[in-house]
């Protein structure tokens, strides 16, 4: 889930940048050092937006550069195990696509799509299903659930986070829109079908009955 947040931290300003406007320089030197990293208990920084408070400067010896108290605004992408999260396909390969979850990417393996046997169609960059011939390719929305997850602070992009789309209510926006329908056909017309008049019984006397006397 996404997280808008106030967080603070101290930011050292080089030397070489002091003479520029504070808060601009002090923005993007954490939006360099912030943007793209994992923090497991704040989550995925994906941008700071806003810097909102810069203390008094303080000086270390044998540094030329200056220390700042700050207060700032940032947005993370916090994950977690069986969280359902909509991202985008980047790429597609024969065992699998690239999800972007944002300022990360995670990994939809084929058997993870559904239950049908899967065919990658390399020129068209598209993964499809043999049955039904749903597909998913580069551009599309798609539902996920988060099903595997291992975060790397150190290197960001040595993390793995694992997705499927084998469960009800996840899928492509065109698969989600075909299920839709199907439910409010299926609401329209419970029974499916117009049931059969049963056979009228037949005004004869019942066999075995005396007709006479």
């Amino acid at each position: 889930m996404y997280h808008k947040l106030m967080l603070e931290d101290k930011v050292r300003v080089p030397p070489q940048r002091l003479g520029e406007k504070l808060e601009k320089v002090v923005l993007e030197v954490l939006q360099e050092q912030l943007e793209g990293s994992i923090d497991k208990e704040i989550g995925i920084f994906i941008c700071v937006t806003k810097v909102h408070d810069v203390g008094e400067g303080e000086l270390v010896a044998g540094d030329g550069g200056v220390y700042y108290d700050v207060k700032f605004e940032a947005m993370v992408l916090r994950l977690g195990l069986q969280e359902v999260i909509e991202g985008l396909v980047v790429e597609t390969t024969s065992f699998g696509a690239f999800v972007s979850l944002g300022p990360i990417d995670a990994m939809l393996h084929v058997s993870q799509i559904s239950d049908e046997y899967i065919n990658y169609d390399e020129k068209n960059a598209r993964l499809i299903c043999q049955e039904s011939k749903r597909f998913i390719g580069v551009g599309d929305v798609v539902r996920v659930r988060v099903v595997t997850l291992s975060l790397n602070e150190r290197e960001p992009r040595d993390s793995k986070i694992g997705l499927t789309m084998r469960q009800a209510g996840l899928g492509t926006a065109l698969w989600l829109e075909e299920e839709m329908n199907k439910e409010k056909e299926k609401a329209n017309n419970p029974e499916g079908a117009v049931k059969e008049h049963a056979p009228e019984r037949s005004k004869g006397k019942r066999k075995g009955h005396a007709s006479g006397e």
